[in-house]
């Protein structure tokens, strides 16, 4: 038995921090980590523009 939902792209117009599979595909793409993600999206949504300059101006 395969898990097919590893197979679906995650939706790049928003971060979905509930899906495991697409927390660690936004890490890789974002470069951060998970905590870093949860935290980012927290803070400024799930708009992956905001989490990525949020992620940007707190890192330096």
């Amino acid at each position: 038995m395969t898990d097919e939902s590893r197979d679906i792209p995650p939706d790049v117009r928003r971060i979905n921090v509930d899906v495991l599979h697409e927390v660690r595909s936004w890490m890789f793409t974002l470069g951060c980590t998970e905590a870093e993600l949860r935290l980012a999206v927290r803070a400024v949504g799930d708009s992956p523009d905001a989490v990525r300059a949020y992620l940007h101006d707190w890192k330096g």
